[in-house]
């Protein structure tokens, strides 16, 4: 198995992967620590953040001895692409379908998770060799989007992201996700401020759980 089919697996076992968005630069680590902890291995730090190829770096050194795998989201172009896995992002996540991202993406042997909405863009994703689609804005459509995404295009990856959160996420998961994408949902920003890292932990643990409990 390749790095990168290993960290495509990570992703899929984690069944959530972290949005860490809006994060300080001194609260970074000791954040993704708390959400690893409680039981999150796929971390995604935004490229939208100030000084982000910093932060990634940051987060990706704190996590070298871990089972946690660490990428970047908010990844709109190729330039981008580059910097974020020049500064160690093993995945690359984007609200859009970029083909030049995901072309970036495949040469540098990392994990390429466009969003995707329309069938079209689906199956223009898949031709292009991303590896995940992130379905979003997935509150918008719902879990039934999923299965009329699948039809046509038979057994697609599909990582809903974007108003998923504990409440619904058994419904995704039903209806055929591997796996899904939460920010706030799972990120205590409250607790954050605070600096209670305890309590970011235990809100990563609670939506870890929900997942825990509805898949096989």
């Amino acid at each position: 198995m390749t790095r990168k089919e290993k960290v495509r697996q990570r992703i899929v076992d984690s069944g959530v992967t972290a949005v860490l968005r809006g994060i300080d630069e001194e609260d970074i680590v000791p954040v993704a620590e708390a959400v690893h902890e409680g039981g999150v291995t796929a971390l995604e730090v935004t490229a939208d953040a100030k000084r982000c190829s910093d932060l990634i770096a940051d987060v990706d050194r704190a996590m070298a001895d871990t089972d946690a795998v660490v990428g970047a989201g908010t990844v709109m172009d190729a330039a981008a692409a580059r910097n974020v896995i020049e500064a160690g992002a093993e995945f690359v996540l984007a609200p859009n379908l970029n083909e030049d991202v995901v072309d970036v993406c495949n040469r540098e042997g990392v994990v390429a998770i466009p969003g995707v909405m329309t069938p079209t863009e689906a199956a223009r994703a898949m031709e292009a060799g991303a590896d995940i689609l992130k379905m979003f804005p997935a509150s918008t459509v719902g879990p039934g989007h999923i299965g009329a995404l699948q039809g046509p295009l038979g057994d697609v990856p599909i990582m809903p992201t974007g108003g998923v959160s504990t409440d619904n996420v058994a419904d995704y998961f039903e209806a055929g996700a591997i796996g899904v994408g939460a920010g706030s949902a799972l990120v205590d920003y409250d607790a954050i401020e605070r600096e209670d890292w305890d309590g970011v932990r235990e809100s990563a643990a609670e939506f870890v759980e929900a997942i825990e409990n509805v898949r096989p």
